[in-house]
């Protein structure tokens, strides 16, 4: 039933789910006043209240909200500690306008960012009957993922529009390709490539998407999307050096020189371009991948390699206990089998950076081991 009385709405009920607002600031910002008095509201109904409560945020808000604005808010008001006299989650929505109802019934996932399991519990129970998968994870992770659904649907649908403008240009019937665009399901609307780690390099990303670029400035197109790719690349690059001098160590050691695992593909390796900067920079550089054997290669690959570095050889090992034995901060490229156990004998006082995520034994436990993004 309904009422306006909030005082009433939590004094006779066991949950709250807050769904107000959160619109833009001039500036950009959230505007977080309707969070802020609905959170303040439930903690001085929670006064009075003997009995555990449960409050969820269904409201669109950037990580790091709940924790820092409505929980404090809540404890503030009510005198009740969080965990100990009430719950709170963080329970986005996936609501198209349009077709509300049936999304709140049938979404894609039920997602419960939990303080604690007791927090998680309540809601769990509340949206059993939901047909859906239900992910229970951490209360930012929660919060994060509208952010991460909404700017991927604006990217996909600025980037159709790019590839349209292009098509019509050239005569070619836009819908019919992405038609076609739309039937891979194993790289085009699949989860692969959307795992956060290093740039991408390779002989067909670098070499097409120029192409496709230089035909878009041929037929006098802007294509901001298409055209940010290679220097949103190009920073991630930048990204790793920068971290990797950050360490202050000049022993630097890559697990991985080609830019895929099991391959010697060295055409657009990434990883190529922050060694030539490192060892530009002075650094003492050792390589191992068993995969590169520099006598054996031909044509364009070694053409690559030898124009950024002419003197490969030099820093290349095929002992990869030699290259652990001689680095202070090791590098892991890519996900070569071998390279899980390489990992695991790493002495303590070593550092590990990864940028592939890769597993092995002790990772959990390593303190001086970092991700690229995680």
């Amino acid at each position: 039933r309904a009422t306006i009385d909030w005082n009433e709405a939590i004094g006779k009920t066991e949950v709250a789910l807050i769904c107000v607002g959160t619109p833009s600031n001039s500036n950009g910002s959230i505007d977080l006043k309707y969070v802020e008095r609905v959170a303040e509201q439930i903690g001085r109904a929670l006064k009075k209240k003997k009995d555990y409560f449960w409050a969820g945020i269904r409201s669109t808000v950037l990580p790091g909200t709940v924790e820092e604005v409505v929980i404090p808010l809540i404890e503030k008001e009510s005198g009740k500690r969080v965990g100990k006299e009430f719950g709170i989650c963080m329970i986005p929505e996936f609501l198209r306008e349009g077709s509300s109802v049936k999304d709140f019934y049938s979404p894609p996932r039920t997602l419960i960012g939990e303080y604690d399991k007791k927090s998680g519990e309540g809601f769990a129970k509340l949206f059993s009957e939901i047909k859906a998968p239900m992910i229970r994870t951490e209360i930012r992770i929660a919060e994060m993922v509208k952010y991460a659904d909404n700017s991927f649907h604006a990217l996909k649908i600025t980037f159709a529009n790019e590839i349209g403008n292009i098509c019509k240009r050239l005569g070619i019937n836009s819908h019919a390709l992405m038609e076609i665009f739309c039937l891979d399901n194993k790289l085009n609307l699949s989860p692969y490539y959307l795992k956060p780690g290093f740039a991408y390099g390779g002989s067909c990303l670098p070499k097409d998407l120029k192409g496709l670029m230089t035909m878009a400035h041929d037929a006098y197109l802007d294509c901001p999307v298409l055209r940010a790719i290679e220097g949103s690349n190009e920073s991630q690059k930048r990204l790793v050096l920068d971290k990797i001098i950050s360490f202050g160590k000049k022993k630097i050691g890559f697990l991985g020189l080609s830019f895929k695992a099991e391959t010697d593909d060295l055409r657009n390796s990434p990883i190529v371009d922050v060694i030539e900067h490192l060892i530009g920079k002075g650094f003492e550089v050792t390589i191992y991948d068993q995969n590169v054997h520099l006598s054996k290669l031909i044509g364009a690959n070694k053409q690559f390699i030898l124009e950024k570095i002419p003197l490969i050889s030099h820093f290349v090992t095929k002992d990869s206990e030699e290259m652990v034995k001689n680095s202070e901060v090791i590098v892991v490229v890519n996900k070569e089998p071998e390279f899980s156990e390489i990992l695991s004998k790493v002495p303590p006082e070593k550092t590990i950076y990864d940028l592939v995520n890769i597993d092995f034994q002790g990772k959990a436990n390593s303190k001086n081991y970092e991700g690229i993004s995680w």
